[in-house]
């Protein structure tokens, strides 16, 4: 999911006011869904429109137009099916957080959308309260195992990604996991070799401290610590050093547990140190953009960004895998969104799988990848149409490698899902950026969410 959230107030009150309305629910609390019936295929002559609800049609730039261009080569090979797009409704300057409650919003008077790019973090929510359809009976297991196959087959891991208690109900789209991007100029300016990158936490701190006393220059920034970032990073780098932010049984909420607590500790220190900087997520994005900062881990949908602003102003952009916390290697987990059927009418539901299958073919990751940056969920378009593309995006390569021991972003669960993210978050936010007692301000921001959790008496 593209990473700048930069969420208002609105956004997320709406969001907890519908989570309680069961809007468009088609399971229980539990993720227990219904069966529904097979959707026919579409007559030759038969057409039909659909709404395609997406963020990446309110974002600027590469997003917006990238997406228009692979909507239209879908136009001109089902000209039958009238695909009207469409960004979420809301007011926040990012659309992807606008994009639940917008879903929610439609459906309370009967106009969802008839397919919808949601986020991993809200594949529960998506299901039981949405509507989502379960893939496996829409269009049945054939047809999943072939979309998901093809000359150049999914990432295992990836495909798993939509999967909710057996069954599958999104199509992985879009995904990352966290790449550490450096500045090799101001490495080399700094007396850092920029062709060891750091490959621990401790290193990272080190290297930090060397730019900023060498250089003037900021040293490194983890986008995993603010609301707006929302958690799919910080898991990263909770399960990295051993912990974990809820329960396998998904039952307790364990972000304030020893080594959650100190991991997020780490980047404190980090912090009070000097060797990174207070910074926002936009400030942090910005800054490395223009080259005023070492390091910063963060998304592959900001790779062209990134390469953009070091071309421009003259600086050599690197990236390294994720960070570890000592000899244990790295835990990466995954960013992004999947695309789900909303839609109740036969009709409706077959074009919007033929819109699914179409956006996740190889043509279209190869466009989504070389424009934006994005993972190519078909790994194997590196050795062939996106070839020579991996040669100068050399840091895909690294997100590609991550892929083999990714694990998925976890939703929170229940209703009040968002609640319970966001009060981590903010509490997390206090702790690395505000200087807050990491112990006693994670244990009571957890004690909050854990009322919420489903069960919990």
């Amino acid at each position: 999911m593209r990473p700048i959230r930069l969420v208002a107030a609105i956004a997320a009150a709406s969001a907890l006011l519908l989570a309680g309305c069961g809007v468009g629910g088609a399971g229980s609390a539990d993720g227990t869904a219904g069966t529904v019936a097979r959707a026919p295929e579409l007559a030759p002559d038969q057409k039909v429109s659909i709404t395609f609800e997406s963020y990446n049609f309110g974002q600027a730039g590469a997003w917006t137009d990238t997406f228009t261009s692979v909507l239209d080569a879908f136009r001109k090979q089902y000209p039958n099916i009238t695909v009207t797009a469409q960004k979420p409704q809301g007011t926040s300057a990012n659309p992807a957080a606008d994009a639940v409650s917008s879903v929610q919003t439609q459906a309370a008077t009967g106009k969802a959308p008839d397919v919808a790019q949601l986020g991993f973090s809200d594949l529960g929510f998506t299901v039981n309260q949405l509507g989502a359809k379960p893939l496996d009976d829409l269009v049945g297991a054939d047809a999943l195992n072939q979309t998901f196959g093809g000359t150049n087959p999914y990432s295992p891991a990836a495909s798993k990604l939509g999967q909710l208690n057996g069954k599958t109900y999104g199509v992985p789209f879009v995904l990352s996991t966290p790449v550490l991007y450096y500045n090799a100029s101001i490495f080399t300016a700094a007396g850092l070799d920029p062709a060891k990158p750091p490959a621990t936490w401790a290193e990272v701190a080190a290297a930090a401290a060397k730019i900023k006393a060498a250089t003037g220059k900021e040293g490194a920034y983890a986008d995993c610590v603010t609301t707006q970032a929302k958690d799919w990073c910080l898991q990263s780098i909770i399960r990295s050093n051993g912990g974990r932010v809820l329960s396998e049984d998904r039952t307790k909420l364990q972000y304030a547990d020893p080594q959650s607590v100190q991991a997020i500790s780490t980047l404190a220190d980090m912090v009070k140190s000097g060797a990174s900087p207070k910074f926002s997520q936009q400030q942090a994005v910005e800054a490395f953009t223009r080259g005023d900062l070492g390091m910063i881990l963060e998304s592959s949908s900001l790779q062209a960004t990134f390469a953009k602003g070091a071309k421009g102003a003259g600086w050599d952009l690197k990236g390294a895998a994720t960070p570890s916390f000592g000899a244990t290697p790295s835990v990466p987990t995954n960013s992004g969104a999947a695309l789900f059927v909303l839609s109740s009418d036969p009709a409706k539901q077959r074009a919007a799988w033929d819109l699914i299958t179409f956006l996740t073919n190889d043509q279209s990751f190869t466009t989504i990848a070389q424009k934006i940056g994005y993972l190519p969920l078909r790994t194997g378009l590196m050795n062939t149409t996106l070839k020579d593309w991996a040669a100068t995006n050399p840091t895909t390569g690294i997100n590609i490698a991550q892929l083999n021991r990714m694990e998925p972003w976890v939703s929170f669960p229940g209703d009040n899902y968002l609640q319970i993210r966001d009060g981590m978050m903010d509490a997390v936010e206090k702790v690395v950026l505000q200087g807050a007692d990491p112990q006693s301000t994670l244990t009571a921001a957890q004690q909050r969410g854990q009322a919420l959790v489903p069960g919990t008496k």
